[in-house]
């Protein structure tokens, strides 16, 4: 072999080795898995979906190429929820996203090791979900659609635009976490604002008729 070809095979394979050599490395395809609370093909289902994808392409994750995503359309119904959460543990995904929290407890049941970035969820504190907002300390993280400090702000806008109130009605749904959370919220602010807090529990539009208002508002006066 002359010299000159010798030095040419040599830079060649100089410059092709590292390029073998992390073709090597790729990892293979990483599995998310997605929970949606919503039926399959709700238009705003698609919506999100459609977005979703959209910023994982931006990223350099590429649905079908380096990245696979298994959905889950739950519809909110528990049988389903229960269903999935099975089926998609046994797939053995690298992260899950769950939106909604009626998602995130039956997972968090059968994995305690699977990222979970949950979303739309109200308390996930009080749901047990994470120790704390700032330190979640488990295998769940993510983004809550509530601030329940915001429950003391109202009572302090109020005593603002009416300094004489000295109790007030505050409507909540007690099924509702976020119902809870902002009634304790409130509770806690009233004494320094010399204001007693009462809660009126209402379960749909129907407690919010005239003559339900004015029972609810008797019996505080009584």
């Amino acid at each position: 072999m002359r010299r000159r070809e010798f030095i040419g095979l040599g830079v060649g394979a100089a410059a092709t080795w590292p390029l073998l050599a992390h073709a090597q490395q790729t990892p293979s395809a990483r599995r998310v898995g997605v929970f949606l609370y919503l039926k399959e093909q709700d238009s705003e289902g698609v919506a999100y979906v459609a977005a979703f994808e959209k910023q994982l392409r931006a990223l350099g994750w590429i649905p079908g190429g380096n990245l696979q995503l298994d959905y889950r359309w739950t519809g909110g119904e528990a049988n389903r929820i229960r269903q999935y959460v099975t089926e998609l543990i046994s797939l053995k995904p690298d992260a899950i996203l769950a939106a909604g929290g009626s998602h995130v407890g039956p997972l968090q049941q059968l994995t305690s090791t699977v990222p979970i970035i949950f979303v739309q969820v109200t308390d996930p504190v009080g749901g047990g979900f994470v120790n704390s907002l700032s330190k979640p300390g488990r295998n769940a993280t993510g983004f809550t659609v509530f601030d329940f400090d915001i429950g003391g702000k109202w009572l302090d806008l109020l005593k603002q635009v009416a300094p004489g109130v000295t109790k007030v009605a505050v409507l909540r749904d007690p099924t509702n976490p976020s119902g809870t959370g902002l009634f304790g919220a409130i509770q806690a602010l009233a004494p320094s604002q010399r204001v007693e807090a009462v809660p009126v529990n209402l379960r749909d539009a129907d407690g919010l008729t005239r003559d339900a208002a004015n029972s609810r508002i008797n019996q505080m006066v009584d």
